[in-house]
C-alpha cells in the first residue's frame, strides 16, 4: 500500500516539532502502521537512508532506515522506541540531514552502538552496529529526543549555517 508521499513533507529546521521530545509508542496499531509505510515511502523518495517520525511532524518514537536504499533489494527496517543500549569508540562521518536544509557537517559519534526496540509486529529486536548503520541510528535517535546532528558541531559552524538559512528563507 503506497501512499500520497506529496500529502506530508519533511518538516525542516527551525520548525519547532524538530525539537520536541517523542512520545513512546503504548499500542502497535493501525494508525501506527500507516505511519511507519508513509514513512518508509518519504524516506526513499527524499532519497534518505534514515527517518524519524518527528521529521513528518509526528511525535511518536518511531524511525525507519535502509542504509543502502539505492541498491537492489530494499530492506526498509523500522524500530518502535528504539534506544542505545551501549556504544563504544569514535568515528566521524560527514553527516546530512532531511531536515536541515542545504549543509552538511562533520560529526563525531560512536563507532558502535547497541541499539532496542520493537519491529512494526511489537517483536523485540536487537541491533548491533558499526559504521554508517551505527551513525544512523543515533542519528535518527537523536531526532526523537529533539536534537539535530547540527548539535553536535562548533557553535561557529552552526552559527554560520543559521545565517546562510535565513538568506535561504528570504530568497524563497
Amino acid at each position: 500500500m503506497t501512499h500520497d508521499v506529496s500529502k506530508t513533507k519533511i518538516r525542516t529546521y527551525p520548525d519547532p516539532v524538530l525539537r520536541a521530545e517523542a512520545e513512546q509508542v503504548e499500542d502497535i496499531d493501525e494508525k501506527t502502521q500507516i505511519l511507519i509505510d508513509r514513512m518508509i515511502d518519504i524516506m526513499y523518495s527524499a532519497p534518505g537512508i534514515g527517518l524519524a517520525a518527528n521529521q513528518v511532524g509526528e511525535l511518536k518514537r518511531v524511525i525507519v532506515f535502509d542504509v543502502k536504499p539505492r541498491e537492489e533489494g530494499r530492506n526498509p527496517l523500522v524500530l518502535i522506541n528504539p534506544e542505545i543500549v551501549d556504544s563504544e569508540g569514535k568515528t566521524s562521518y560527514e553527516e546530512a540531514c532531511l531536515s536541515v536544509i542545504d549543509f552538511s557537517a562533520e560529526v563525531t559519534r560512536s563507532a558502535h552502538v547497541q541499539a532496542k526496540g520493537f519491529d512494526r509486529h511489537g517483536k523485540p529486536m536487537d541491533i548491533e552496529a558499526e559504521d554508517l548503520l551505527a551513525i544512523c541510528l543515533q542519528h535518527e535517535i537523536d531526532h526523537l529526543n529533539g536534537t539535530l546532528y547540527i548539535d553536535h558541531i562548533s557553535s561557529l559552524k552552526r552559527a554560520l549555517y543559521k545565517k546562510k538559512l535565513k538568506k535561504l528563507l528570504k530568497m524563497k
